[in-house]
């Protein structure tokens, strides 16, 4: 597990004093189940779903990173519940899923966050390394997706899905496992959008670019110097960037879009070369 040491992105009193174009109580007497909601970009999601009135499932595989979250987001008078588990078990996700309709009594919102992914060049990536990545990013999004959806459908609610994903339409360099997982969760989240329709439940994803959080942590000091140039805009975004697309989606202003996967980059998906794990002298010439 990769210690945080570092500070990336928004703090935390940036998290809770970052002025939103939502009002306060979009999501009152709604509840949104945030996976990987513990740092990095799940926290800032969850942290403005709780601002804007939502209660809160969270889930990771870190207990203390939980309990520590659990006391910061139950600051906006909400009510926050906090399971530990992994994604990658669909019976952790059953359980997970059955506490939240049984505590919180109801879902509106799921917010599939929880992902992984390390640099590697492709040639390199072991078989265990790879089914690692593949198992959290499509799977585990799959089994969380799949497990709302039939809850919904069995109570004739409404819900939203949306996944976390990234940018797959020029690849990522370095890192195949994780375009390779999130192209497949973009494009089972179009064919569910279809199936699910019936049901009253939108299913989307959001894209993002290179985000400042605490994942920078898990990068070299000569990848961190590329990540700040990447793109037009050169320079990174911040988790609010991502949550704040996030409650868009979920909404009234997101209730006639579904399938849709919404790109929160800063060009970098239409200029930009990124190598997280460093650019090869081939590259260079």
């Amino acid at each position: 597990m990769v210690e945080y040491n570092k500070q990336y992105g928004l703090s935390d009193a940036e998290l809770v004093s970052y002025e939103t174009v939502y009002r306060s109580d979009l999501f009152a007497g709604q509840v949104a189940l945030v996976s990987g909601a513990a740092t990095g970009i799940g926290r800032g999601i969850a942290t403005l779903f709780a601002r804007l009135g939502a209660d809160l499932m969270i889930c990771g595989r870190n207990a203390r990173r939980l309990d520590e979250a659990v006391g910061f987001l139950s600051q906006f008078g909400t009510r926050v519940v906090a399971e530990q588990m992994t994604i990658r078990d669909p019976n952790a996700v059953d359980k997970l899923m059955e506490r939240t309709f049984s505590e919180l009594g109801r879902l509106d919102h799921l917010v599939n966050n929880a992902g992984g992914q390390f640099a590697q060049d492709a040639i390199d990536i072991s078989a265990k390394g790879w089914q690692a990545v593949i198992d959290t990013n499509l799977n585990g999004s799959w089994y969380m997706m799949q497990n709302a959806a039939q809850r919904w459908r069995e109570r004739g609610d409404s819900g939203s899905v949306i996944t976390i994903t990234a940018l797959v339409d020029r690849g990522v360099n370095q890192m195949v496992h994780t375009v390779a997982s999130r192209a497949g969760v973009i494009h089972l989240t179009r064919a569910v959008a279809v199936e699910w329709a019936p049901f009253n439940i939108r299913v989307n994803t959001v894209a993002p670019g290179v985000i400042a959080s605490s994942g920078f942590n898990n990068y070299s000091d000569e990848a961190l110097e590329h990540f700040f140039s990447v793109g037009p805009m050169r320079r990174p975004g911040h988790a609010m960037d991502i949550a704040e697309a996030c409650a868009y989606l979920s909404g009234n202003s997101g209730n006639f879009v579904t399938g849709q996967t919404l790109i929160v980059a800063g060009g970098a998906d239409i200029h930009g070369d990124l190598w997280p794990a460093g650019k090869p002298a081939y590259f260079e010439r």
